[in-house]
């Protein structure tokens, strides 16, 4: 019952997304094939529900050839950022496409963060029950580092963000005891108010947990 409620909201949220932000949808993609060469969309291999791979699609926010020219990492000083891809990324307008993601059923509105097979493996044993969850275009951990690759140089990227991707899990963990259509619902309006503020939780004491409870 829990596993429909949750899909018939991503079902409802993805089809209302995609209808009334299709106009938006034209714009970025304009913006983003004028801004540098290469297509509009990013895909890229990610770990999905059960382990399964599948194709996320985002909008573009580096140079085309970004994969070949340093880290997968990035952070707000990378050079391989785009201006319209940093505009996006601010705003988080990039993540849009994830929608379409949301309609085949291969991510939900709220999980955690899809990562890439890389850090999928370096899980421990109990981590890996993540792994009984969708993906999310948002989610508890997500929220808590909004605004992460904003705050984060890339030399604190590149070295601690081991730890905290067990941060990260961590927090997911209890957003899977936690797990219900209110708490969802909760961390989708939350998100979006934090957007809208263009603000990090994290930078804003007292204000993470409170809303949520």
């Amino acid at each position: 019952m829990r596993r429909a409620a949750k899909r018939l909201l991503d079902i409802i949220g993805a089809v209302i997304g995609l209808v009334f932000l299709s106009p938006v949808f034209v714009v970025i993609a304009s913006a983003v094939a004028v801004d540098s060469p290469g297509g509009a969309l990013f895909r890229q291999q990610r770990v999905g529900r059960g382990g399964r791979l599948f194709k996320v699609y985002k909008f573009r926010t580096m140079v085309s050839d970004a994969s070949l020219r340093g880290h997968v990492i990035t952070s707000a000083d990378d050079p391989r950022i785009t201006r319209v891809g940093a505009f996006l990324r601010d705003w988080k307008l990039d993540e849009l496409p994830n929608l379409i993601n949301v309609l085949k059923g291969e991510m939900s509105l709220v999980g955690p963060r899809p990562e890439v097979p890389e850090y999928v493996a370096m899980m421990r044993p109990e981590e890996r029950r993540l792994l009984e969850l969708k993906p999310g275009i948002t989610g508890f951990a997500q929220l808590r580092y909004i605004n992460e690759a904003k705050t984060l140089t890339r030399e604190q990227a590149l070295n601690d963000y081991e730890a905290i991707f067990h941060t990260k899990v961590a927090i997911d963990l209890e957003y899977l005891e936690r797990l219900s259509f209110w708490f969802d619902l909760k961390i989708i309006l939350y998100t979006l108010w934090m957007i809208l503020r263009g603000e990090s939780a994290s930078d804003i004491p007292g204000h993470f947990t409170a809303p949520l409870d």
